[in-house]
């Protein structure tokens, strides 16, 4: 099995040298017809390359055009796209702002697939740069899988500072070769301007790449838009997300901070339905950005299962679109942080599950005290916390077993263990949480834990003190995970790393065996 990874390694090693951070224009076979035409005619690829949602036979690829175009996506399993696996091809029009996505099927399971991107103008037909990203199927064997994790992208200003190196995080969790990443949320600061400076405790000055669309607060569809695109200008964002397909969610800054769907909105008012007009844009958005499916009749549901073959379910959730409110707090200890409809999916999906391990994608923490989060403080269950209770009681009642949660939001790393014997709620399975992030934005202190489910903090890294929180990227408390899946044994390894790709803290987590027979069920 090693040998497998150390080849498969060198594949795509070989591929980085050979596809210059993914920015190279190239012309493959027939795919790049010529056309006699001067530069300025040709449709270009405005910022990166994505892909993401990728299970055994299929993946959403991503790009955006600097015009109306389409968007043509070939695939192959060798570089030289000597022969194409598929092929499909969508429009990238105005009202999604150029962007384009296709949800690609029929995909070889397990294998290194190469897919090159070109726009041809809509109404000329002229052809336009051509650029290759990559992307590894889910296994339909036993084979080993690692993935990373982390959130928090350009946040308290901090943005694109080129002299200290953009977004290195991006750069160093490329160098880790992961199958997939999941981003646990605040892909963006819609809330947080990004300013041409800001001054270091140390005296010096940060100096960001600054936009017209980031000088503000967002409001309107085209600043939202502006915020994603703020990203695809740092050259490791981009070579990144060419590369590693990305399991996407979403949390507050995406729209305002500590948002909820029937607390926050703005001037603008509410559609019919009752959505705020500040969410419904907010949410437009993120699905024209993120190379994440819709899943039919549900579109514009961020809360899915991803199944990574035999060893892996992922299961993204939403904690913002169906909460009661935007403060966890109320003299009726009634709350609610999943909704009704959710959590009965989460339920039902969890039981249903054959693979060996269930990674819950959280985009906040069930243990450490937040009013925007779960936790309330010591004691019984109360408010959120009850919905909680429900689930891992369903969790222990099905038999499921080894269930890991992982999240960022915090700004900074941690791994929580949770024990029935140390919990005042105890109808649960002890399980693991871990928290790592930000990937890009200030850092913050490890946060107080309550004692309703029992977590003990077995390893928490932030900003001290006597530091003082929001310290800039540059000072190092940048933070992701990895988790390495052994596909002869099954264990699970979790690291915890920083912006250096230092090893921070493991543990390795032995899986135990289902406590009866998964039962069969319909996905949705």
């Amino acid at each position: 099995m090693a040998t497998l990874r150390a080849s498969r390694a060198w594949t795509r090693r070989q591929f980085l040298g050979r596809s210059a951070s993914s920015l190279a224009v190239t012309s493959l076979g027939t795919f790049a017809k010529p056309y006699i035409s001067r530069v300025a005619d040709r449709p270009q690829i405005a910022g990166g390359l994505q892909s993401g949602d990728v299970s055994e036979g299929s993946a959403v690829v991503w790009a955006r055009a600097d015009r109306p175009a389409r968007m043509r996506v070939e695939c192959s399993t060798v570089e030289s796209f000597k022969t194409i696996v598929a092929a499909a091809s969508s429009d990238a029009l105005p009202e999604a702002d150029f962007t384009s996505k296709l949800l690609l099927s029929d995909l070889p399971p397990g294998q290194d697939i190469f897919y090159r991107v070109r726009f041809d103008d809509i109404a000329a037909g002229i052809a336009g740069e051509t650029r290759v990203g990559h992307f590894r199927t889910a296994p339909a064997a036993g084979q080993s899988i690692s993935f990373l994790w982390s959130g928090d992208t350009a946040g308290q200003g901090w943005g694109i500072d080129i002299s200290r190196g953009g977004y290195r995080s991006y750069r160093t969790m490329l160098d880790n070769r992961p199958d997939f990443f999941i981003h646990s949320g605040d892909h963006i600061y819609a809330d947080c301007t990004i300013p041409s400076e800001l001054k270091l405790p140390n005296g010096e000055t940060w100096r960001n790449v600054v936009t017209e669309e980031k000088s503000e607060v967002a409001h309107t569809l085209t600043q939202f838009r502006g915020n994603y695109k703020y990203n695809h200008l740092d050259e490791h964002f981009r070579a990144f997300h060419a590369q590693v397909p990305m399991f996407a969610q979403w949390d507050d800054h995406e729209v305002t901070n500590d948002w909820s769907p029937t607390g926050s909105y703005d001037d603008a008012g509410y559609d019919a339905d009752g959505t705020p007009r500040l969410v419904a844009r907010a949410r437009r958005a993120f699905f024209d950005f993120m190379p994440i499916r819709d899943i039919g009749a549900r579109q514009g549901r961020v809360y899915r299962r991803i199944g990574y073959g035999p060893l892996l379910d992922v299961f993204m959730i939403d904690m913002r679109s169906y909460r009661d409110d935007s403060w966890n707090k109320g003299d009726d200890h009634r709350g609610w942080i999943l909704g009704a409809e959710q959590l009965a999916w989460l339920k039902r999906e969890l039981a249903a599950s054959r693979a060996t391990w269930k990674v819950i994608a959280a985009d906040l923490p069930i243990g450490l005290i937040s009013l925007d989060a779960v936790a309330l403080g010591n004691g019984a269950p109360d408010r959120r916390e009850h919905e909680i209770a429900d689930l891992l009681a369903s969790i222990k009642s099905a038999g499921v077993r080894n269930v890991v949660w992982l999240t960022a939001d915090m700004h900074y790393t941690a791994a929580h263990y949770y024990d029935p014997n140390k919990a005042q709620f105890r109808d649960f399975e002890p399980f693991w949480e871990f928290v790592s992030g930000p990937l890009h934005a200030g850092t913050w202190g490890p946060g107080e834990l309550d004692n309703t489910f029992g977590p003990v903090a077995m390893y928490q890294n932030g900003c001290s003190e006597a530091q003082g929180e929001n310290l800039a990227p540059c000072f190092g408390l940048q933070f992701f995970g990895r988790v390495d899946i052994d596909g002869a044994t099954g264990v699970m390894t979790v690291t915890l790393k920083d912006v250096d790709n230092r090893d921070l803290w493991s543990v390795d987590i032995v899986p135990q065996p289902q406590a009866r027979p998964a039962v069969v069920a319909q996905h949705s």
